[in-house]
């Protein structure tokens, strides 16, 4: 079999077109649909083939890969899409849906003779743009191949988590890596939004750990988005992290473990959202911190 895939790309936002360009600069046939149509157009100029709906965009394809908003959402375009689904395709389902939801996506896969893959990714919009992503990957062994070049088309690792995508085994490891995430950057948040407040400058703050077990690259990039006035365009925005602080918290629900750092990021995320930051950077949740925006 060639190496070369015609892949549908449902879902062309941050992640989405930036994952679409990169498997058609390898070379892929890439067919896109998004559900604003204006967002998905620009990657007609990368050589993709930009569908009016789901199901146009599904036709003849090897690969249908996800990148929606939720679990849901993915449900959703894929019954839209049904009636051109090629039995045997596989579908990549990237989205970070949470663990609550891959039963559906799976049973859907079943019922249209779809091979299902669980793998959503680690990683923001520049490691995306970069074809940079980590993908964590659970599905079956017999198949890989068709998925394997579309993986190392926007990604320079598989981490494969098991061999059944139902079991959402790879859906679990993303959302401990992002509940680690999400509490750096509401840390980074809090810390700033503190010394605001008691009139310290940020910069003490950073020579003061600078070198040290507590300094970090993550804590300094997102601060200096925040502190340089940076937060658009997004690298993951804050009602994306929101959402996945919800699924996160859910998750520990559902297994008796309370997520307290979660549940408060996602509250969080939420106000900052409420304030008019929610599509930029994660870590504009600093603004809820005030009752108005302060300069930062």
């Amino acid at each position: 079999m060639s190496d070369h895939r015609t892949v549908s790309v449902l879902g062309t936002g941050i992640m989405g077109a930036a994952m679409a360009r990169n498997l058609a600069r390898a070379g892929h046939t890439v067919r896109v649909w998004n559900r604003s149509r204006d967002k998905a157009e620009p990657l007609a100029a990368d050589g993709a083939f930009v569908a009016g709906t789901p199901a146009e965009a599904v036709q003849g394809a090897d690969v249908v890969l996800t990148m929606l908003y939720d679990g849901p959402s993915a449900l959703d375009v894929m019954r839209q899409a049904a009636p051109a689904l090629r039995p045997g395709a596989a579908w990549a389902q990237a989205t970070t849906a949470g663990v609550g939801a891959i039963g559906d996506l799976a049973a859907f896969a079943r019922e249209h003779d779809l091979h299902f893959y669980d793998a959503p990714v680690l990683g923001t919009r520049q490691p995306a743009e970069a074809g940079q992503l980590t993908v964590l990957a659970a599905g079956p062994v017999e198949t890989r191949d068709l998925v394997t070049p579309v993986f190392d088309a926007v990604a320079t690792r598989t981490v494969w988590t098991g061999e059944d995508g139902a079991a959402g085994s790879a859906s679990r490891l993303k959302l401990v890596a992002n509940s680690w995430v999400i509490a750096a950057t509401t840390a980074t948040g809090e810390a700033l939004a503190l010394a605001k407040a008691l009139g310290v400058d940020p910069q003490n703050f950073f020579d003061l750990i600078a070198g040290g077990p507590l300094d970090m690259g993550y804590l300094r990039s997102k601060a200096e988005l925040l502190l340089e006035d940076r937060l658009t365009p997004a690298s993951f925005a804050v009602t994306t992290a929101a959402k996945d602080a919800r699924l996160i918290v859910e998750a520990g629900a559902l297994n008796g473990v309370r997520l307290d750092v979660a549940a408060a990021s996602a509250e969080r995320m939420e106000r900052a959202a409420a304030q008019g930051h929610a599509d930029e950077d994660m870590v504009a949740a600093y603004f809820a911190s005030f009752d108005e925006k302060p300069a930062t």
